[in-house]
C-alpha cells in the first residue's frame, strides 16, 4: 500500500485499536494468478511473541486450497472513509479522500480441530456476550456444533508485515482541517460524519 509519510501509522497498540474496531476484512490470495478474496470476521491472536489473524471460510469457498500455494496472503482491514471537497479549503486545491485503512501480509496454515473450536468460541464471546441472552459455545448443542464446523475450514494467518495508513488531512494547516470537520458533520453520510469525529478526537488528543 502506498503510504506518504504524513499518514503512515507505525504505533502497534492503536494498529491493535483500529483491528479489533473494524475486524470484518478482506482475506486476499492467487490462484493461477488471479486475485481472489473473501469478506469474512477476523480475529487478532497473540501467541508467545507471535500475532496472528485467525478466522474461518466455508468449506466449498475453493480460496482455502491456495494457503498452501500461496508464499503470503493479504489480510484488508478499512474504517470509515469520506469525500472532502477542495471547496472547504481556504485556498485553491483538488478534492480527495480520508480514510483508514490497515493491510497485513503472512502466511496462512490451517488450523486443526480443537484450535477452530477454540477460535470459534472467542469469536462468540466477542460479538455475543454483552447480549441480554448471548448465544455462547457452550450454549449450543453438541450436535449442532459437531454438524457446522464440518462445513468450514479455519485457519491462521501469522503476520509477517503490517502497513497501516490514516489519512485524516495531516497535512492541511489548522484552519483547513478545522473546516473539513465541520463540513463532514454536515453530510448526510453516517460515514463521512465517523471520518469528522475521528479526525476530532486525533486533534483532542495532540492538545
Amino acid at each position: 500500500m502506498f503510504i506518504p509519510k504524513y499518514y503512515k501509522v507505525t504505533d502497534f497498540e492503536k494498529i491493535k485499536e483500529f483491528i479489533n474496531a473494524n475486524s470484518f476484512g478482506t482475506v486476499v490470495t492467487t490462484e493461477k494468478g488471479k486475485p481472489i478474496a473473501t469478506h469474512i470476521p477476523l480475529h487478532l491472536n497473540k501467541n508467545g511473541e507471535e500475532y496472528y489473524i485467525t478466522g474461518h471460510i466455508a468449506y466449498g469457498n475453493r480460496q482455502w486450497r491456495t494457503f498452501d500455494t500461496c508464499e503470503e496472503v493479504l489480510v484488508i482491514y478499512q474504517g470509515p472513509h469520506a469525500y472532502i471537497s477542495s471547496s472547504w479549503y481556504g485556498h485553491e486545491n483538488v478534492p480527495t479522500w480520508n480514510y483508514q485503512a490497515v493491510h497485513i501480509y503472512g502466511k496462512a496454515t490451517i488450523l486443526e480441530e480443537e484450535e477452530l473450536k477454540d477460535d470459534l468460541a472467542q469469536l462468540l464471546k466477542k460479538y455475543e456476550k454483552h447480549r441480554k441472552a448471548p448465544i455462547l459455545w457452550d450454549n449450543l448443542s453438541s450436535q449442532l456444533l459437531e454438524r457446522e464446523i464440518k462445513g468450514i475450514v479455519g485457519f491462521k494467518i501469522k503476520i509477517n508485515e503490517i502497513q497501516a495508513a490514516d489519512k485524516l488531512s495531516q497535512n492541511r494547516n489548522e484552519g483547513d482541517y478545522l473546516s473539513i470537520i465541520k463540513h463532514l458533520k454536515k453530510e448526510e453520510n453516517p460515514m463521512s460524519q465517523q471520518v469528522a469525529d475521528i479526525m476530532e478526537n486525533r486533534l483532542e488528543k495532540d492538545k
